[in-house]
């Protein structure tokens, strides 16, 4: 039982970091980051959620959801940026969790952490396939040209069922080529689309805050507190994007001082926006028309008679949700790589390509399977399984401060959590909070997901995390 909560020295992950052999390639700059931060956040949060959540569970209150949410968010965020200025390691919560909390933690974490980033990815994959849907119909409408439906979606959909979302299959596997060819190239495409998808948001509030009717926001809870907070904590998702700066702490040049800028600026920046579009999608549309809607902005634009924005907003959602699944797809293979070089995963998982020092062998295989689940997984299913991952893992990360302060005090801390030990304790309370206001099915799904973790984990990544610490090549 003692091995279980066995920590690693934070000297030794500092190590593993540095090493030319194990190590990745310092390239990332503060911009860089703050860049993939909200490349990674304002995406499914503004592109697809708001319409599918105010339809099912918040009505017009979607934006309070959002605002709750980001309030979670906001103390999970400062515990991660203390802890990334202090372990400036791949493999962001997991990582951190092995150097608080002990092994099994770190595994748990690590587990949750796959499912959130594959998950995650998968559903702004489906969600970029409906925006590139709408764009083909529109632009090539009057030649009668339409995009396919048995090719645009899954087969498990209730309402229309088709082969294959072969949209969201081909961007995932071109965003995957991209990673294996290097970090510093994903960053420079990343922020062309930022900045793209930033001028579209602003582009859509301008003409669309002129066509709110505010009749649309009453009753403004038609399904009741409790449909706020189950909305809340699944949009809860789309502030992802910080936890994925964390995993990029060992390719940045300046970890200390950029990642916890890279974190607290994306994050502001995203929360403004999000409550912002939110409150306008429902003051123009009513929220019942949002339902099994997967380009909620384009219906709104289409709803005012204007094709031609709509087309423009397409174009903007397909390159900002392009930027978060590339930097979702980034994530995942770096939490792989840690693990692996933990011992806890196969060791082919940690090998770095000798020419773009890059973790290729987990990006290929994120790739393959976010690809499967984009495919021919219906997104209602994908959202509620990608939020309790990452409130599980975030609720993990904020106790891990606490014990950290506790038993660490020494250790030098470039970035503090203010108003310790409230910020941390409110981090970690409104995470579960979040996670009991999920449906009962989705906590049969993760805790499937995590039998299966503890399986593995048991059976492989016990034994070799153990081999990896006595012969010390951790």
């Amino acid at each position: 039982m003692k091995s279980l909560f066995r920590t690693k020295p934070i000297s030794e992950l500092l190590k593993s970091a540095g090493s030319e052999e194990k190590g990745l390639k310092r390239s990332l700059t503060a911009w860089d980051l703050v860049s993939f931060g909200i490349g990674c956040i304002i995406g499914v949060g503004i592109f697809v959620l708001p319409g599918h959540e105010a339809a099912i569970h918040a009505g017009p209150a979607i934006s309070l959801s959002f605002a709750l949410a980001a309030v979670a968010c906001a103390c999970a965020a400062l515990c991660y940026a203390e802890l990334a200025s202090m372990i400036p390691v791949a493999g962001s919560a997991y990582t951190y969790g092995y150097a608080t909390l002990g092994e099994i933690f770190a595994w748990i974490i690590g587990w949750d952490l796959v499912l959130e980033y594959m998950v995650g990815a998968s559903l702004v994959s489906i969600g970029w396939s409906g925006y590139f849907v709408n764009f083909f119909n529109k632009t090539f409408e009057n030649f009668g040209v339409q995009f396919p439906a048995m090719l645009a979606n899954g087969p498990f959909l209730k309402d229309h069922p088709g082969l294959i979302n072969l949209p969201a299959v081909i961007i995932v596997f071109v965003l995957t080529a991209l990673l294996v060819r290097g970090i510093k190239e994903s960053s420079n495409v990343n922020r062309l689309v930022v900045i793209i998808k930033i001028l579209v948001i602003v582009f859509f509030i301008a003409i669309a805050v002129w066509h709110i009717n505010p009749t649309n926001w009453t009753p403004f809870m038609p399904f009741g507190f409790k449909g706020v907070m189950t909305a809340a904590a699944i949009v809860f998702l789309a502030f992802v994007g910080f936890d994925a700066v964390s995993t990029a702490s060992e390719e940045a040049k300046n970890p200390q001082r950029d990642v916890p800028i890279g974190i607290l600026g994306s994050l502001f920046i995203a929360t403004l926006l999000y409550i912002s579009v939110a409150a306008i999608m429902t003051g123009v549309v009513p929220y019942q028309q949002f339902k099994d809607v997967a380009e909620p902005i384009a219906l709104v634009l289409n709803v005012i008679n204007k094709p031609f924005a709509s087309i423009l907003i397409s174009i903007g959602a397909i390159a900002g949700m392009t930027s978060v699944i590339l930097v979702l797809i980034m994530a995942q293979p770096r939490i792989l790589f840690a693990m692996s070089r933990d011992g806890l995963l196969p060791p082919f998982l940690a090998k770095v390509h000798e020419k773009y020092r890059t973790p290729f062998w987990p990006t290929i295989i994120t790739g393959l399977l976010v690809a499967i689940a984009a495919g021919f997984t219906p997104i209602g299913v994908v959202a509620e399984l990608c939020s309790i991952g990452t409130l599980a893992a975030f609720a993990i990360v904020s106790g891990g401060v606490l014990v950290l302060r506790l038993r660490r005090p020494e250790f030098p801390r470039p970035f503090k959590v203010p108003l310790f030990p409230i910020i941390p304790l409110l981090g970690l309370g409104s995470c579960l909070a979040l996670m009991f206001s999920l449906t009962f099915v989705t906590w049969i799904r993760f805790l499937v997901w995590l039998a299966i973790g503890f399986v593995v984990y048991f059976v492989y990544g016990r034994k070799g995390a153990r081999q990896k610490l006595e012969n010390g090549t951790a």
